[in-house]
């Protein structure tokens, strides 16, 4: 799940609408919208942050999940990952394992024991950022779709 099913199921867990949680929060609905469904990345400060996530009533496990999705839409690492040197150490082996290549047996087993302390059971989906233009629009998304005559 990233961050932005995580705030749309957060929102329809409390039943209101997006005008209205928009209206609570204070809000655009056209980018809300687009945090919703990934076209935005969510804002990095932390008082933003703290504000929705005290608006949605999150606590312990999905208050840090929230965080944490939010860091990785952003293309981060999490705050307390990052300033962890154990955790920064664990990474190079960490990305060489998600890519595929081989490990030695030991450091495979390190790799796991050094990631369970910092690793929910549950891995996060990483989708990457949308890269290149952005449109402001749909009409301008189907205006350059369309083909010329």
């Amino acid at each position: 799940m990233n961050f932005g099913e995580f705030v749309r199921q957060l929102r329809i867990d409390r039943e209101i609408s997006l005008r209205q949680c928009c209206l609570d929060l204070e809000v655009d609905p056209s980018n809300w919208s687009k945090l919703e469904r990934g076209l935005a990345t969510p804002p990095k400060h932390g008082d933003i942050l703290e504000r929705w996530a005290a608006f949605f009533g999150l606590a312990a496990d999905k208050r840090q999940e929230f965080f944490d999705l939010a860091a990785l839409a952003r293309g981060e690492l999490p705050a307390d990952v990052a300033s962890d040197a154990r955790a920064l150490a664990a990474l190079p082996d960490f990305f060489r394992a998600l890519r595929g290549s081989e490990l030695q047996r030991n450091k495979l087993s390190e790799f796991a024991e050094e990631a369970s302390l910092f690793h929910s059971p549950e891995p996060a989906e990483v989708r990457p950022r949308p890269q290149g233009n952005r449109f402001r629009s749909q009409a301008q998304r189907r205006m350059l779709q369309e083909p010329r005559s």
